[in-house]
């Protein structure tokens, strides 16, 4: 056979030292060494990683062949990846230097189109903050040239015919930047605030209050855990501190995601009923939409609703098993600690207070807060160069800088869009075209599930004025629960939501299949509770309720049913 070149493989009873066949041997069969190589190439990858798990002292050629393939996999990979980036190159500088030339043309056309052309950048810049992962561009920096571009638009063509800003705009430019500035300082002290105390791990004094060991117990303690955490807190720190300790309390991966879902969805929850909870309403109460104890008051029974809905539909997901959730040990939090944790939430509970009794702006509150937090870490660490780390500069440098210009961008980018009237149109035809504000607010929170709600909401405060809508009218509060929720419905609809998809690796689809219809069914059962609630409060529910049923009676008693 071997003289003869046939590949088969002859299976004998017995065979001597050698190898070969004794006279009396009886031969058992014969194997096609093709059809047992193409059977063993259908599972050799899982078998050959089997096989190099559990002896890795063996040689397997099979290796070096696999690892030429995925080079050269990798290889064809980081060429798309390559040619994919050099389309993205070309096409910024091809469309830079066509804006460019554009603008310092000073053509006629740009005066007389300045608004199609001011829409036109921010449809350009939201496609760019909305595709970042695509584009790979930070979306902060986009957001930055799109105020950029529309504030020169505006200035130099919309309201200028000879090209140059008038005092006026000038003047418009600078009550913007004021406006602006408030929201940014707040959120600057509010997270090294929050920083501080997690660098201190002051969040130890409340993770160590859990005693259930039942994962279905555990996922409803987690979940109102993190929803009053968020009423206080950002909805992101919450949500890395409460992902850091389900690491501890869910070893497997897939229940691990969904608690991770639920705590982003109960982080947006609970960030809606308080002035410090999300920044969305931070920005309406700054502005003076929202005031604090109608907030509170208001908002907390639909925020509720929502979590609850949410929750009970997720919680059945949940399975029950004998390797159930496996509390860590308490770890002991000393005084220092619990000094630094109680000073900080003391610190930011403070704000609304301050800002009720002497009628200065909250970012004036929470830079108070941050310096007396910067002097007892001081105090607390004199002398003591190896714990600089929990300092406030140290603090500081850990910022989501980025993110805070990120916001700088968006609501100077809203602001001229408000100046130029714009928005002004657009809430027209809203209103005209959509039966109700109800409607208005809800589609909104529907958008924020795909769009980022920060300038959703900036841009609903440009589109309906304060004068016509009053502070904590229905409609600020019903766009504060809506915008604030709705981001729950996709993974990517919210800080949070982006978050979880870093650190536990969830994807878009899994999130969709698993979590979104429970995200909505709170969704809209928060915004009905809100509606029901708004409608006792203010008396109308009988009246509003009793002119329907006096028609459906009327139409049933003509229909000869009756």
């Amino acid at each position: 056979m071997k003289n003869k070149d046939v590949r088969y493989l002859v299976v004998a009873d017995q065979l001597n030292d050698t190898g070969k066949l004794f006279k009396d041997s009886d031969i058992l069969g014969v194997i096609n060494l093709q059809q047992l190589m193409s059977v063993i190439q259908k599972d050799e990858r899982s078998s050959l990683t089997t096989l190099s798990k559990k002896y890795p002292a063996l040689q397997l050629p099979q290796a070096e062949t696999d690892g030429q393939i995925v080079s050269t996999e990798v290889m064809a990979n980081d060429d798309s990846e390559s040619n994919k980036k050099d389309i993205i190159r070309i096409g910024t500088i091809g469309l830079s230097v066509s804006i460019l030339v554009t603008f310092f043309s000073q053509a006629p056309w740009l005066h007389d189109h300045a608004d199609l052309v001011m829409i036109a950048i921010f449809v350009l810049g939201y496609i760019g903050i909305i595709f970042e992962e695509v584009f790979e561009f930070d979306k902060a920096a986009v957001s930055l040239l799109m105020s950029t571009g529309l504030w020169v638009t505006y200035a130099d063509y919309f309201q200028s015919p000879d090209g140059s800003a008038s005092p006026g705009v000038l003047e418009q430019l600078g009550e913007q930047l004021a406006e602006v500035s408030d929201i940014c300082f707040f959120l600057l002290a509010a997270s090294t605030i929050v920083e501080v105390v997690d660098a201190h791990e002051g969040f130890k004094v409340v993770t160590n209050q859990i005693k259930t060991t039942s994962k279905k117990g555990l996922f409803w303690t987690i979940g109102f855990l993190t929803f009053f955490l968020s009423a206080i807190l950002n909805n992101l720190t919450v949500t890395i501190v409460m992902c850091s300790l389900l690491r501890k309390l869910i070893p497997v991966e897939d229940d691990r995601k969904l608690f991770g879902a639920m705590v982003v969805v109960a982080a947006n929850a609970g960030g809606v009923w308080t002035p410090i909870g999300d920044v969305t309403t931070t920005m309406l109460w700054i502005n003076n939409q929202l005031s604090t104890i109608p907030t509170i008051t208001e908002l907390f029974l639909p925020s509720v609703v929502c979590l609850v809905a949410s929750l009970a539909f997720l919680v059945n997901q949940v399975e029950e098993d004998e390797a159930s959730a496996a509390l860590p040990e308490a770890s002991e939090v000393d005084a220092q600690t619990q000094l630094v944790f109680w000073a900080g939430i003391v610190s930011l509970l403070c704000v609304p207070v301050f800002n009720e009794f002497t009628g200065l702006p909250p970012y004036l509150a929470m830079l108070t807060g941050l310096g007396a937090m910067w002097t007892l870490t001081d105090v607390i660490h004199m002398g003591e160069e190896e714990e600089e780390h929990l300092k406030v500069p140290a603090a500081l440098a850990k910022l989501d800088t980025a993110g805070i210009l990120f916001f700088l961008g968006i609501l100077m980018s809203i602001g001229v869009l408000d100046k130029s009237g714009l928005l002004k149109e657009l809430a027209v035809f809203l209103s005209d075209n959509l039966p109700s504000l109800d409607i208005i607010a809800t589609v909104i929170g529907i958008a924020s599930a795909l769009i980022d709600n920060v300038p959703l909401v900036a841009a609903t405060m440009g589109m309906y004025d304060v004068s016509q809508f009053p502070t904590d009218d229905k409609l600020w509060q019903l766009i504060a629960l809506c915008a604030g929720t709705g981001g729950s419905i996709l993974v990517i609809g919210s800080a949070s939501g982006v978050a979880l998809m870093g650190l536990e690796k969830v994807d878009f689809l899994w999130y969709a299949k698993k979590v979104s219809v429970g995200a909505a069914v709170g969704y809209f059962a928060g915004i009905a509770a809100y509606l029901a609630q708004n409608a006792v409060l203010s008396g109308n529910l009988f009246n509003s309720a009793m002119p329907q049923a006096a028609v459906a009676v009327d139409a049933i008693q003509q229909s000869g049913l009756v």
